[in-house]
């Protein structure tokens, strides 16, 4: 497979739908997996820990573990012990993946209401995962009051929305504009399309950037970030992807095609 040396793929929108496996993606993997290419999944889910997405893709049939997992909470809680250690974080998230938080406090949001900012019980950090029936008016307005008084606000991605079976719904990047803008403050991304997200997924493979290629269906934040990144992007045409947005994007990709399945024919071509 040539000049490509490793490969990070998107999970949700690439590989699954709302955790079922989308056509020929299992067996494009498999010959991935026969060809000897190091790869990493590297997705922005913030509902699943990295053992439990391992576990749901072995499901389907995929050839994964938890080690080729790379998770946005995952590089959220290494950004958090490296840039605010010994923090205290009230973690807005749907699902839980306090698993992945290694070596992070997290306030609990009750005891935070008991205790209060006069008994230093207040957070120091104010951190957003995943949207869902956690982004309550009541959760939002804390996270904004706690902002306001000068907590720093870190946010896992800025994802504006997600592909599930029923359709689009919407993700942490619409409510994250607003608040940004509300408190006049600009959050801290861990997840993609943050260039520190790629570069420590090109750690774990031991890749350098280009020699590398990103696969996934958002056309900013996964494919236009990772070639910014030095990475070559190859945006695929389900999950997510909608005409009009590969239209109006800011750049174009390095490669478009129907879906992953076809991912082996194009590493195939750009090593020839």
């Amino acid at each position: 497979m040539g000049r490509i040396g490793a490969v990070l793929i998107d999970i949700d929108g690439v590989l699954t739908v709302s955790w079922k496996a989308l056509p020929g993606t299992v067996a494009a993997m498999e010959r991935l997996r026969e060809a000897g290419l190091p790869l990493a999944l590297v997705t922005n889910t913030t509902s699943r820990t990295r053992a439990t997405i391992a576990e749901k893709l072995v499901g389907e049939g995929f050839p994964v573990s938890a080690d080729d997992i790379l998770t946005a909470p995952a590089v959220t809680a290494a950004h958090l012990r490296e840039h605010h250690p010994g923090a205290r974080c009230l973690l807005i998230n749907t699902g839980d993946v306090r698993d992945d938080l290694t070596g992070v406090t997290l306030v609990d949001e009750d005891k935070e209401e008991e205790s209060g900012s006069a008994h230093g019980g207040a957070p120091d950090v104010v951190v957003l995962g995943g949207a869902g029936d956690a982004f309550t008016y009541a959760a939002l307005n804390r996270a904004f009051r706690h902002v306001q008084r000068g907590a720093r606000l870190v946010a896992m991605h800025r994802n504006m929305y997600w592909r599930t079976a029923a359709g689009l719904d919407l993700d942490t990047g619409a409510f994250l504009l607003g608040l940004e803008r509300a408190a006049r403050v600009e959050a801290e991304i861990t997840g993609k399309p943050a260039g520190s997200f790629f570069a420590t997924a090109l750690a774990h493979l031991g890749a350098t950037a280009p020699h590398a290629l990103m696969v996934g269906d958002d056309i900013e934040s996964d494919v236009l970030a990772a070639q910014r990144a030095g990475l070559t992007g190859v945006l695929v045409r389900t999950g997510k992807y909608l005409p009009e947005t590969h239209r109006a994007a800011d750049g174009a990709p390095d490669h478009v095609i129907d879906s992953f399945a076809g991912l082996p024919a194009l590493l195939e071509r750009l090593g020839a």
